[in-house]
C-alpha cells in the first residue's frame, strides 16, 4: 500500500511551511497528486530528498550545489 502525505505533513517533515511546499510544486521539483486535496507519495518525497541532497533549495526555482560538501 502507498503512503500519502498532505501538504501540511510534507511541510512538517521538511521543517518548513506549506507555502514552501507549494513553491516546490510550482517549480516542478516535487510532484503532487490530487485525491480530494494535494498529496505527495512517500516514495516521491524520498526521491526528491535524495535528488537534492547536497543542494541549497531555499529558492526551488534555482537549486545551488553546496560548496565543500562531499558526495
Amino acid at each position: 500500500m502507498c503512503e500519502l502525505y498532505t501538504v501540511k505533513e510534507v511541510a512538517e517533515i521538511l521543517h518548513t511551511n506549506p507555502a514552501y511546499v507549494y513553491r516546490l510544486f510550482k517549480s516542478g521539483r516535487l510532484t503532487p497528486l490530487k485525491i480530494g486535496s494535494l498529496k505527495v507519495r512517500k516514495e516521491t518525497l524520498a526521491k526528491f530528498l535524495s535528488d537534492y541532497e547536497g543542494f541549497d533549495i531555499t529558492d526551488p526555482s534555482k537549486p545551488v550545489k553546496l560548496q565543500g560538501v562531499e558526495e
